[in-house]
């Protein structure tokens, strides 16, 4: 059974010469170092908690800090509430919105069926973020979630009652509207519509692993079962799913070499960079390598090996270039221009470049058990953090 419930959040109390956006930032693994000096030079950003640990690599001083905050009136707690967070955004040309419901979803392990997950997670990241929630008893971003949908009358009665209180244009031009929804029946009724339900991990993997690790070190706290999430239909007509593309780099095997290795061992199609580029989505990935040389790829498979970056991970990283031994560096990149201009740049020996991921193999895959390689999919527009945050104490 899903548990998810409206909170008593701590929000941003803007001040005079103050807008959101001093306030907030996109989740703390996407932020580069020049932008988070720009962020971390306002008094109240929000990475001033998440990517601020002592020496130590604890965060103590992050919770002397947030208590500061509090303390001086730079947060304010609202009523047990839920919350409405939409980004309007541009994606191949065409405008449209994705809605999430803010709350608190309780956590528990993924063998009860009830929360799914999609893909591996990085052991070390979550050693940082254990960290953070120990000295925080904070929840300071939220997680990204999808679930099946509401009922027709209950989203009209949720739009009809949540108050805008935050609104912000980024650098990318996607709009954020965040409202309050703080009607107790219309509350309880998401609460009721999603206890049948399941919930697939979209987005923070790692922050709902470290959350139910922190809820099993103390069993006797309510307060620290739950994480917060934002919950997305799958109906929703914005949810976006773009592939993470690879980008390889070793000198450990010839170009030469590991074009014949991929060649035996998968089907191919040598053909310019124009073709790969307009043939891809009849492909399962498409190869650019230093030299120029392009290549159409696939595989056929059962399970596992009908997903791209499963057949990349085993067929080519591992098989090819021996990723497992370390042999290679992999890169990750959600952008194709991106990657292909780092291609030219001369940065890479090669860039696997993939389609966009479909959202029922996510579902089917993950209900069966089968989680994805690390960076199978990235849902846009990221869920950024800093709007609302958890207290646990």
């Amino acid at each position: 059974m899903v548990t998810f419930i409206p909170f008593s959040g701590y929000r941003p109390a803007i001040s005079d010469g103050e807008s959101i956006k001093d306030r907030i930032s996109p989740p703390y693994d996407v932020i580069d170092d020049d932008y988070l000096a720009e962020l971390q030079s306002k008094s109240h950003n929000i990475t001033r908690l998440t990517l601020n640990p002592d020496d130590d690599k604890r965060y103590r001083g992050s919770r002397r800090e947030l208590e500061n905050w509090i303390a001086e009136g730079a947060l304010k707690q609202d009523c047990p509430s839920f919350y409405v967070y939409e980004q309007t955004f541009e994606d191949e040309g065409e405008k449209m919105t994705r809605m999430g419901i803010v709350g608190l979803l309780k956590t528990e392990p993924y063998e009860n069926g009830s929360v799914i997950p999609h893909e591996e997670t990085f052991s070390k990241v979550k050693a940082d973020r254990l960290n953070l929630l120990r000295d925080m008893e904070t929840h300071l971003e939220s997680i990204f979630g999808i679930h099946d949908s509401f009922n027709k009358v209950l989203y009209r009665k949720i739009r009809d009652h949540s108050r805008l209180v935050y609104r912000y244009v980024d650098n990318d031009g996607v709009e954020h509207r965040y409202s309050i929804l703080e009607n107790e029946k219309i509350c309880n009724e998401i609460t009721s519509e999603l206890k049948d339900q399941k919930v697939l991990i979209a987005d923070g993997h790692h922050r709902y692993e470290t959350a139910l690790a922190y809820s099993q070190e103390n069993p006797d706290s309510e307060k620290k079962g739950y994480v917060l999430a934002t919950l997305v239909a799958t109906d929703d007509p914005g949810l976006v799913i773009w592939p993470t593309h690879r980008l390889v780099k070793t000198d450990s095997i010839s170009e030469k070499n590991a074009i014949q290795k991929i060649v035996d061992s998968m089907e191919t199609k040598e053909v310019s960079e124009e073709e790969m580029l307009s043939e891809l989505k009849d492909w399962m990935m498409g190869l650019r390598f230093r030299s120029g040389k392009c290549y159409l790829a696939r595989f056929g498979g059962d399970g596992l090996y009908t997903l791209d970056t499963y057949v990349v991970q085993e067929k080519i990283l591992k098989y090819v270039y021996k990723w497992d031994e370390d042999k290679c560096v992999v890169d990750y990149d959600a952008e194709m221009t991106s990657a292909l201009k780092k291609m030219e740049d001369g940065q890479y020996d090669l860039a696997i470049l993939l389609n966009n991921p479909k959202l029922e193999d996510v579902w089917g895959l993950s209900m069966k058990g089968l989680r994805m390689p690390k960076k199978t999919t990235f849902f846009f527009p990221k869920i950024w953090s800093g709007f609302v945050i958890y207290r646990m104490v």
